[in-house]
């Protein structure tokens, strides 16, 4: 399932001036691992972002999804298969650098009111239902989490430490967060629900 892999992995690498360390940009439908010294810096809507990582070996990572909606005439179970791929992707890619499934956390946020289209359909509130409900099957600690609301979120995320920071933004700078949303729940209104992804175990 190598392809599952690259297809959402983020490519947006650069320098951030700040913190003085490599950074990874995630974008909607993305996510990025590393164990090494980096940051992952993502912009959140109604999407969520799981930040898991194993507390020992300091491996860690971002997902950055939204679950499906198409007015109510999905099942839950298939709209969930979405977020599901996405915490999968994530979860196997770092068992693959060597995390164990034990010692993994987790840090979740996101599921903000920004968008009335949005809006109408609890999307925000239905990411954060679900990425909760499924860590909690997966037997993974959720240690921290800034979850609903009705504000986007700018989160900073240092996986080998754990460390987070979350910024609350005003709306009036988030022209390109609503356009970026909306764009990717189009595309996932045309996609064909994700298969299962192999796991490592």
């Amino acid at each position: 399932m190598q392809h599952a892999y690259d297809e959402h992995l983020a490519a947006n690498r650069y320098f951030d001036r700040h913190f003085g360390a490599e950074a990874a940009k995630i974008l909607p439908g993305e996510y990025y691992v590393s164990d090494a010294g980096m940051l992952l810096v993502t912009v959140l809507g109604s999407c969520v972002a799981a930040c898991v990582r194993d507390v020992k070996a300091g491996i860690g990572g971002m997902n950055h999804f939204m679950l499906p909606d198409d007015g109510g005439r999905e099942t839950v179970a298939a709209s969930a298969r979405y977020g599901s791929f996405a915490m999968e992707v994530l979860i196997n890619h770092l068992m693959k650098l060597g995390a164990r499934r034990n010692r993994l956390e987790a840090k979740v946020f996101g599921g903000g009111a920004v968008m009335a289209s949005l809006t109408s359909s609890n999307v925000g509130q239905r990411n954060a239902e679900f990425v909760l409900n499924y860590l909690k099957t997966e037997k993974i600690p959720v240690v921290a989490k800034d979850l609903l609301d009705s504000y986007p979120r700018k989160v900073y995320y240092f996986p080998q430490t754990g460390r987070v920071l979350v910024k609350k933004l005003h709306r009036v700078h988030n022209e390109t967060l609503f356009s970026r949303e909306r764009d990717y729940k189009a595309r996932l209104s045309q996609a064909p629900v994700a298969g299962d992804v192999e796991l490592f175990i």
